[in-house]
């Protein structure tokens, strides 16, 4: 399911998701009454952990893979969100990666389903180099948002998805040759290459070089934390919605380690 879908069923779920937020219960103490049968989304999370090991897959290279080669958070938020959740965070120790991500926001494109059959759920899904690595497991959604304010963890995330830019809605890989590392070099990257239009705002943005070749920045695009990764390879996604976590701060620091690779290339490492 591309970006785009998901946006399209947005503006539905999450006109109930922020209502269910408002009552004592809200939509997730609805769901667990009306749709307890979890198998549904619980096979998202197990297609998320699949592309996960496709791409750490040293045959993805030719082609096997969901995005292929090295991959940044950027990828990983591109996986969840192509199936209908939303990363609530992500943290590494040594070559260990961990993220915990938010399903069931929208339901599978492409299927008539009746939308109670995706409740809203959780997962912790672990992973270092190789296929063997990933591992998932089911956790208890935060019953706060990480930012602080009242209202539903859903409900949040839900208003994340929702206010992504159109013209952003299928993630893209592409090169930032020719603009300079800057922040004008960035904004003028986002307008050149149809990440943002018009219509989006663009405001508090930030950077600072993460390494050779590569510019990170922390931007706001109408009001939502995004990061963006500058450098002449064209085969990485270049900006991407931040951590539910992170949304609050969106600093410069937090763009350059989301920025940094959370997977390996097989392929080239030999």
């Amino acid at each position: 399911m591309g970006k785009s879908t998901v946006l399209r069923g947005l503006s539905y779920a999450v006109t109930a998701l922020v209502a269910g937020a408002v009552g004592a219960g809200g939509t997730l103490g609805y769901q667990r009454v009306t749709a307890p049968d979890t198998s549904a989304v619980d096979a998202q999370a197990a297609a998320i952990a699949q592309d996960l090991r496709q791409d750490l897959n040293v045959g993805f290279h030719s082609g096997g893979g969901t995005y292929g080669g090295q991959f940044t958070e950027g990828t990983l938020v591109a996986q969840v969100e192509a199936h209908g959740g939303a990363l609530l965070s992500v943290r590494s120790a040594g070559p260990t990666h961990t993220a915990e991500v938010m399903l069931g926001l929208v339901p599978p494109s492409g299927t008539t389903v009746d939308a109670d059959a995706y409740p809203v759920r959780c997962y912790r899904i672990a992973f270092a180099r190789g296929a063997y690595s990933v591992q998932r497991t089911t956790i208890a959604c935060p019953a706060t948002r990480p930012d602080g304010q009242p209202g539903s963890v859903a409900a949040q995330l839900g208003g994340l998805l929702a206010r992504q830019p159109d013209t952003a809605s299928d993630y893209r890989k592409v090169s930032a040759v020719g603009y300079d590392h800057t922040p004008k070099g960035a904004t003028e990257f986002l307008k050149g290459k149809g990440l943002v239009s018009a219509r989006d705002t663009v405001t508090a943005l930030s950077g600072k070089a993460a390494a050779d070749d590569v510019y990170a920045a922390a931007l706001r695009l109408n009001g939502v934390c995004h990061y963006l990764r500058m450098s002449s390879d064209a085969d990485l996604i270049p900006l991407w919605t931040a951590p539910a976590a992170e949304q609050r701060t969106c600093d410069a620091q937090q763009a350059v380690t989301a920025s940094d690779l959370y997977g390996s290339d097989p392929a080239k490492e030999g």
